[in-house]
Parts: C-alpha cells; structure tokens; sequence
C-alpha cells in the first residue's frame, strides 16, 4: 500500500512518519519530510527509509516491487540494498538512506 503523507514537525529531530499497523510486510508508503520525497519500507517487521527517487532517471523508488531486502525501481529496474542504499551492480553508488526508529507510538525518521 502506498500513500502519501506530510510528517508534521520543522528542523533536526525524530519525525513520526506512519502508524506501525500502516505498512504490511512488503509493502511501503511514501512520505514527503521537509520537502523530501522518502520511501519507507517494512520487511520481516524491520522498517527501512530511503531517498524515493532512482538514480538513473528518478524513478518512483516507493512503487518498486521489494524481494530480499532490495528495492527495484518500476521504471527501469534497478535494483537498490534497503539496508545501506546501494545500487546492486555498482555499490558505490547510493541513494540516500534515512535512520528509522520504531516505538509503541509508531515509525519515526531521524532527520
């Protein structure tokens, strides 16, 4: 399930970004976080947060099928680690990943 969601707060700090229920295993939501377009993952009941835009061409990171801790982009396959952001053919290349912090209250981004 993907949706889309303005994370309330300004300035440096922890952001809610969605409910812990919200997300099902394998799926995603995007969020828009101080002007940042951000793809929020859950697997195996871990949460992950990466830039939502693909390298090549910008891609809708967010709306790419997830298998094995890995994002591919819809548009033109590539294929991203959702643990430390890399592109699986040239892993010096990454987008960026976001800290996620999960509480009883819900899945916080660490800006």
């Amino acid at each position: 399930m993907i949706g889309q969601e303005q994370a309330a707060g300004s300035g440096a700090g922890r952001l809610k970004v969605a409910d812990l229920a919200e997300i099902v295993d394998g799926g995603s939501k995007v969020v828009n976080v101080q002007g940042r377009s951000i793809a929020l993952f859950r697997v195996k009941d871990q949460y992950f947060a990466i830039a939502n835009n693909c390298l090549h061409r910008g891609g809708p990171l967010g709306e790419g099928e997830v298998r094995n801790f890995e994002v591919t982009c819809p548009w033109h396959g590539w294929r991203y680690s959702l643990v430390d952001g890399s592109f699986s053919l040239i892993p010096t290349l990454r987008v960026r990943t976001f800290k996620v912090t999960v509480t009883g209250e819900g899945v916080f981004i660490d800006q």
